[in-house]
This record gives structure tokens, sequence and C-alpha cells, in this order.
């Protein structure tokens, strides 16, 4: 059987993010669980008031696109094709590419396929038991790894602030201790009324990924890392907000998945510098769509990395909770009606100081079909921050 969602009460970022889940045996026909094996793959086109599926003025879940609340999307390895079909198509703000959201949605249960043999194959060759003693072993070393580096900063106590460039506030007490971190986000700012509303996943997520960078060495991405820490989260903030299962009475969430988790980003490096000694990146995703009910297309635009202690921050960039690839010109040009005139650095934006951060992007576009276009985005208000001194970008 295979689990579908994208809802942000239960683990999901933001509509566009469709998660499968699937538990895998010893055997196809049952035996010991191995595991389970998971695809979450972003949509680019899933409904909603503006194409793309990422409106910047969504009041609701409703308004961002399509739900898929917990379901089955298939049973006994059956997929229920009907059922997700007329999902996609439902509701005030149906998907414009419902045939593509079944071919993208095809493609990750064919991963999840993959997996689950790849995982079986390695069970048969080792042995369930060695196959488990290692995956130990690799949260072990992630713990150790992260131990290690906030050894010496132990008894320690570090706060900051950082806001959204509407006003909303996200604070954070880091307290180390003998065992464990406490990272403690009370006094943020309550429930966003758009869509800059972020959740626990989300939030988890942005520590994980801090906690990872503290380490001297690469670790593994694994729940290792979250042995002895605590984080506190209190209900009804925009970083946790109450999200119900009836879409129209559920907060938005697209832009607390792109732009808040980069700004909780931000004010966790700030409160850390003394560890990381680095200075604000562009903070935001920079997410630009535009489309019309034919089409929809999404692109997120990179900029500058924040300096350090003894390097200057690299220009037109992604950075921090972002990674994504912006999509080859000739392929642009070739598939949608656009044009692209210019693409080149934003020079001398990134802050002065004796390491100046990196250098922004800009990216000129001539439509050449009446399109709707959006952009949601932060740092147009609050600039990124610098350090020790220099200026902000």
């Amino acid at each position: 059987d295979v689990l579908i969602t994208n809802h942000p009460k239960y683990g999901g970022s933001h509509l566009p993010d469709i998660t499968l889940l699937m538990p895998v045996y010893e055997h196809d026909t049952g035996g010991r669980l191995l595991g389970y094996v998971i695809n979450r793959a972003h949509h680019a086109e899933l409904g909603g008031k503006r194409p793309g599926s990422m409106p910047p003025d969504a009041r609701n879940l409703a308004e961002e696109g399509v739900v898929f609340p917990p379901m089955l999307f298939a049973e006994g390895g059956k997929v229920r094709w009907a059922e997700i079909e007329a999902l996609l198509k439902s509701g005030p703000w149906p998907s414009r590419s419902p045939s593509e959201n079944l071919a993208d949605l095809n493609a990750a249960f064919a991963s999840l396929r993959k997996g689950a043999a790849m995982l079986r194959e390695l069970a048969a060759r080792h042995g369930v038991e060695t196959v488990n003693l290692y995956m130990t072993a690799l949260q072990n070393t992630a713990t150790e790894a992260l131990q290690s580096a906030l050894r010496p900063w132990r008894g320690n106590a570090f706060n900051a602030e950082e806001f959204l460039d509407d006003g909303h506030k996200i604070a954070v007490h880091v307290q180390t201790g003998a065992e464990k971190v406490c990272i403690d986000f009370s006094g943020s700012s309550a429930t966003h009324p758009f869509n800059l509303n972020a959740n626990i996943a989300i939030v988890h997520s942005v520590v994980i990924y801090v906690l990872r960078l503290l380490c001297q060495r690469e670790i593994p991405l694994n729940e290792g890392l979250m042995r002895g820490v605590e984080i506190i989260l209190p209900g009804g903030s925009f970083l946790h907000p109450d999200f119900d299962d009836d879409a129209e009475k559920c907060p938005a969430v697209v832009g607390g998945n792109t732009e808040v988790s980069q700004r909780i980003t931000d004010t966790l490096l700030k409160a850390l510098a003394p560890l990381t000694k680095t200075a604000c990146s562009q903070g935001t995703m920079n997410n630009l769509l535009f489309g019309n009910e034919h089409f929809g297309y999404y692109e997120t635009i990179g900029g500058g990395a924040g300096a350090g202690n003894g390097f200057h921050g690299r220009s037109a960039v992604h950075q921090h909770m972002t990674n994504t690839r912006i999509t080859d010109p000739e392929d642009l040009e070739l598939r949608y009606p656009v044009r692209l005139l210019r693409f080149a650095l934003r020079k001398n934006s990134g802050g002065n100081g004796k390491w100046k951060g990196g250098d922004g992007i800009v990216r000129e576009l001539e439509f050449l079909e009446e399109v709707e276009l959006t952009i949601l985005s932060q740092h147009r208000k609050e600039q990124p921050y610098g350090l020790s001194g220099g200026s902000p970008g």
C-alpha cells in the first residue's frame, strides 16, 4: 500500500510538494518491516488562484490548490488513478495540468518501487540485522559529530530576532546544556493572515540543516542529528499555526515553505553567529511564477551568499533551504511564450566589508502573450544583515 498527502497538518510543506510513502517488507509477500521509502517532489502546477499554485494573496489552503488529505494512493500495488484524477479536477481551484500531475505521480510511484527493490536487495545480500546495524551506526555518527561541535559552547545561550518585510517576528533562544540543546521559538508572531505560515515539519527541517552546518565534516542526513535536541514551538504562531482538515478553514502555507523557512534559517544563524561567523545570505527563494489558462511555469532565482570570517560570499547562487537549478534559456524560450532579455549579476549589491557579500541577479523577461505573473519573495524591505561591522546587502 502507498499513502499520499500534501496537507501541512500531516507533515506536508506546501501543496505543490506531494509526498508518497510506502512500507518495505523483507519479501514481496511480507516478512519483517525493513523501513519506508518516501518520495516528495514539487509539482509546478496544482491548481489554486494563480498559475503555478503559489498565490501570494491566498488566505486559506483551498485557494492554494488541490489538497490531498492522508489517503491511499495505491492498495495492494494497484494505483487508484480514477480517484486521484477526480481529486485533481475537483474543488474551486482544480489543477490546470492534471495529465502532467498524473504522469509525475506515476514517476514518483516508480521511484518507490525502485527504492524498495534496492532495500530488499541490500537486506538479502548482507542480512537484515547487518543493515539495521549500519543504519544505527549512521545515526550514532551524526549524534557524535554534533556533540563534538557543540562541546566548546556548552552552557552558553544565544538569542536573535529577525523580521519579515511586513513586520512578523521570528524569535529564537538557543540554550546549550551538558547533554542537550534547547531551541525555543517563543515570542514569534501569531498566525499570518496570508500565506506566510510554516509548520512543525518546516521548522524541524531548518533546525536539522543548521545543525549539520555546525558539524566539522559531511554527515548524511538522518535523525541522529536530532538526538538531544529539544524544540519549543508554541502553537498559534505563524511557525506553528492551528491547522484544520477543512481547507477553507486552514491557514495558507506556500510562503511559509519557501520564504519563512529561509528567514528561520537566517535567524538561527544570526543567533549562532559566534559559531558560524557567517553573515546573512539573500534570505529568500525569489519565487517567480507566470502562466495563463493553458500553462504554468515556476522558477526560483538565486542571489548573493553571505560572507564569513576569511572569505567573500559567492554571487548568483541559491543558499540554505533551496537548491533548484533554473531552466536553460533555450529550453525556456522554446517551451514558453517568453524571451529572456537579460540575465546578469547585480554588481555591488552584496554589502561591503573586509569580506564582501555575494552579488544578486538581474533577470529581465519579455512575454509574447498575455500572462499572469506572481512574485513571492522577502528581503525587499528588511535588508540581509551584515556581521562584525559589515554592511547589509
